[in-house]
Formats: C-alpha cells, sequence, structure tokens
C-alpha cells in the first residue's frame, strides 16, 4: 500500500504485474497488422506513428478500457479530457471527431466505433486509493498503475497521471447531477478505432475493477484486443 508520508511520484506503482514488463511487440512497436491481448487486469502500451490507424476491441463485449494516449516527442503533452469536452462542447466524442491534447492539438480522430457509442471522459483511473475506498483490504490491481508499468516497460517516464477516456464505460449522469455504475451495452466484438494525428505512444488497460459492474453484472475482469494497421 502506499506509503502517505513519501511525495506523490506520477511514475511510481504501487505495486505489480506483468504490465510491468511484457511488451507488445519490441519497445512497443507492434507488427502492422498483428492482433494483440491485452490481458485481463493488465495494461500495454502501443506506438503508434502518425496517419496509422489503432482499432481496441471488446472481445468479450463487457470489459472497460482505460485509455490514453501520449506525444511521442513530448509525453508531458497527452490527450485531455478536460481539453476535450470543451472543444467538442460534450460529454463524450463520436466518430469523425478530433481528440484533443492539453495543447488544445489534435492527437487522434475518431474514425469509427461499432458499440452504441456509450463511453466516459468523467472518471479518473482506478487506483490502490478507490479500492480502499470501496472496503478492498491489501493490493489490487488498478489502472493506474497498469499505465505506470506499461510506459515504464518501453521507457517512458510517466510524467503525470491524465484522465483517461474510459471506452464503453457506462456511467451516466442524470438530470440532477448524479452518477450511476452500471454495465456496458457493448456487444462482443465491438470495436473503436482512432487515427493518429501525430506520432503517439498508447496505453489500454483493461480496467480490473471487480467491485463494481462496470466490467458486466458479473464484475469479472476480461481481456481486451489491440492493432496497429495503415490507414486504408
Amino acid at each position: 500500500m502506499s506509503d502517505f508520508s513519501q511525495p506523490f511520484a506520477a511514475a511510481r506503482a504501487d505495486g505489480s504485474n506483468p504490465s510491468a514488463f511484457e511488451t507488445l511487440g519490441e519497445g512497443g512497436h507492434p507488427v502492422l497488422g498483428a492482433l494483440y491481448e491485452v490481458p485481463a487486469r493488465q495494461g500495454r502500451a502501443v506506438q503508434v506513428k502518425r496517419g496509422e490507424v489503432l482499432t481496441i476491441i471488446n472481445t468479450y463485449g463487457s470489459q472497460v478500457a482505460d485509455f490514453w494516449a501520449f506525444c511521442t516527442a513530448d509525453p508531458g503533452e497527452h490527450l485531455s479530457m478536460e481539453h476535450l469536452r470543451p472543444s467538442l462542447r460534450k460529454l463524450c466524442p463520436t466518430v469523425g471527431d478530433a481528440l484533443v491534447t492539453n495543447r488544445r492539438r489534435a492527437i487522434l480522430t475518431f474514425l469509427s466505433d461499432s458499440s452504441k457509442g456509450v463511453h466516459d471522459t468523467l472518471v479518473a483511473s482506478c487506483d490502490i486509493h478507490r479500492y480502499r475506498d470501496l472496503g478492498h483490504s491489501g493490493y489490487h490491481d488498478n489502472c493506474t498503475d497498469n499505465l505506470r508499468m506499461a510506459l515504464a516497460a518501453i521507457d517512458v517516464v510517466l510524467p503525470r497521471v491524465p484522465c483517461p477516456f474510459n471506452l464503453w464505460m457506462n456511467t451516466p449522469a442524470h438530470a440532477n447531477g448524479d452518477m450511476v455504475w452500471l454495465p456496458p451495452v457493448s456487444q462482443q466484438g465491438d470495436a473503436v478505432s482512432f487515427r493518429a494525428e501525430m506520432d503517439l505512444i498508447a496505453v489500454v488497460s483493461a480496467c480490473p475493477m471487480d467491485l463494481l459492474p462496470i466490467n458486466g453484472a458479473d464484475a469479472v475482469p476480461r481481456s481486451l484486443a489491440l492493432s496497429v494497421s495503415t490507414a486504408s
């Protein structure tokens, strides 16, 4: 468990799993067109060149993906939910939208979405403190650590922990401001695709949440899949 007497360090993970050493290709450089698994409860980083297309697949239909993108030349510039929402004037992007960084530059374009388009841009990635607040004792795999470890595995130091784009996460806000935590409405094999508008490093975490039904009514985390291809 984190020692709160230590200063916060964005890149320092609070625990470990294979995200810390398993990579998709050498140094996160994928074979174009190859399909890669992101194991349940883990995260992986992948290098995507400008103009290439990243596709993320909800293999079982019920799994949430915490998703980040960082500028390769300067990881301090990253996909930013806080900047995305005012840029789009809506809470969630849809096909055709430009996804912007904390410098308000397009880093990705949302190309396709075979699901019903229910995603989340409001909720921070889970961490050990979230699981503690939910009553879990001891270490629990979490998306924040998966991000830290996936980047460290390809020798990238995480400068900060941005809010993720939570693909397929169904946490609608009601008119009175309340939020609810519901299973995804996505189906087996649903996929989203993004075109890289700059060289970037994407990180996908198969969210380990098993205390709330965000990964399906059975609350069982499952694997995801991804591929990188040239634009058609």
